[in-house]
């Protein structure tokens, strides 16, 4: 069996939490080294990593070395690089990080040590250099994810709304934290206005989703016409053993939601309960909450993550990776 290629990427990712942009990028990669707001990885299709939510830039990884002007310039000398195309040379430092030169110099820098014509106002190539913490980071744009397309499926932008649902960033991010893959099958058994099965279809998903209020499945429907939708008690779901690749779901908080369990408890435990019968050995679910119950999952589960997402003051997401 032939040996993949994996190529060394560099991912400038979003500062809106610490953890979850890097835990998304197991999705496309192995991550080898990060930082705050950077990471690398090797990655077998950097086209696959467009369905990343929390990203900004993907680079093709030149290198990396300490923070200063003679090491920066040590990197670029070492690089050789040459190029027929015009290019810009761009630094951004990461909050909190250090550089002995502005940024702007160091900019003039790679306009000066890369041999081909700079163009600063209609670039075709941009070479970018990131500081952050320790480290200096250097790499060749390949591509910015197009943040623009999930403004677009803004929830009140959708056919049917309701109060409260997961954001199209944070929704994609759980997806791809899931590790579905192209052609798999994801289920989400609180399916709600379809903002989960909307995300994972836009990466290849097959979708599956049930709820167990008519009005949400109804809902569903009209935001996502043609797709696998059902109500079903969470507890019971008429859905074979072993069937489903990856779940990814919010549980109910207990607000204004309709359950047939006669407690939270007792619902989120049947329906973790029914997780694990119907996925896949060694898949992932991906299960967010609003209080913790870590306790209840280790009954079913190894915990594989835990994070935390602060909405406002009164609701914390509390999301749990589970296999």
């Amino acid at each position: 069996m032939p040996n993949t290629v994996r190529m060394k990427l560099l991912f400038e990712l979003s500062g809106e939490h610490p953890d979850l942009p890097v835990a998304e990028l197991e999705c496309v990669g192995r991550v080898l080294s990060r930082r705050t707001q950077v990471a690398v990885a090797e990655c077998p299709d950097p086209e696959a990593t467009r369905r990343l939510s929390l990203t900004h830039v993907v680079m093709e990884y030149l290198g990396e070395c300490e923070p200063t002007a003679a090491a920066f310039g040590g990197l670029l000398r070492d690089l050789g690089i040459t190029t027929t195309r015009p290019f810009a040379g761009r630094v951004k430092t990461v909050q909190g990080a250090r550089m002995d030169i502005s940024s702007l110099e160091a900019e003039r820098m790679i306009g000066s040590l890369i041999a081909g014509p700079v163009s600063l106002r209609n670039p075709i190539e941009e070479y970018r250099a990131i500081v952050s913490d320790d480290r200096c980071y250097f790499g060749r744009v390949i591509f910015r994810i197009d943040r623009g397309a999930f403004e677009a499926r803004n929830p009140t932008r959708r056919p049917f709304f309701h109060p409260g649902v997961m954001m199209p960033r944070i929704a994609r991010a759980l997806v791809n934290i899931s590790l579905v893959a192209p052609g798999e099958r994801l289920f989400d058994p609180f399916c709600g206005t379809g903002g989960i099965l909307l995300e994972a279809r836009e990466v290849g998903a097959r979708i599956l989703g049930s709820d167990f209020d008519p009005e949400m499945i109804e809902g569903c429907r009209r935001n996502l016409p043609g797709p696998d939708v059902m109500v079903a008690d969470a507890a019971a779901v008429p859905i074979r053993d072993s069937a489903i690749d990856a779940v990814v779901t919010d549980l109910p908080y207990g607000q204004s939601v309709r359950v047939r369990a006669e407690s939270m408890d007792q619902l989120y435990d049947g329906s973790l309960a029914e997780i694990r019968r119907i996925l896949r050995p060694g898949r992932r679910a991906v299960v967010v909450t609003n209080r913790d119950i870590t306790s209840i999952a280790a009954c079913y589960f190894t915990i594989l993550q835990e994070h935390e997402q602060r909405v406002h003051k009164s609701l914390t997401r509390r999301i749990l990776v589970l296999s």
